[in-house]
């Protein structure tokens, strides 16, 4: 077992939950029971899904887990893309978030790369 919070893409996407999350708190209220919750489950998908693979027995599971961790990177910048179409006011000043969900991305992939080359 690894503790996750060492790893400096858990850190960087622990920080992406607490921006998305005070994006999404100024978002309309009627969007609050859609877009809102699963931009959110999108971003705390993220790492969560670190944390259970540093929990598993090898290190095959946690790279399973650091995909869908990645797969989760993808589709919250999906949703964010999409709430910039709706033009969601909230979403005026969304450059440092996008890139930040970009270097989440390149992180969980190097991370893959280098265990995967170990196994």
């Amino acid at each position: 077992m690894v503790d996750y919070r060492k790893y400096k893409v858990w850190q960087k996407s622990h920080q992406l939950v607490l921006d998305v999350y005070a994006i999404t708190s100024n978002f309309p209220k009627e969007e609050q029971f859609n877009l809102v919750s699963q931009i959110n489950r999108a971003a705390v998908s993220i790492p969560t899904n670190i944390a259970e693979g540093c929990g598993r027995e090898t290190q095959k599971e946690l790279i399973r887990f650091l995909y869908i961790s990645s797969g989760s990177a993808h589709e919250l910048e999906y949703l964010l893309f999409l709430s910039i179409e709706l033009k969601i006011k909230a979403m005026e000043n969304t450059t440092k978030i996008l890139a930040d969900i970009d270097e989440v991305k390149r992180m969980l992939a190097s991370l893959i790369k280098k265990i995967s080359s170990t196994l």
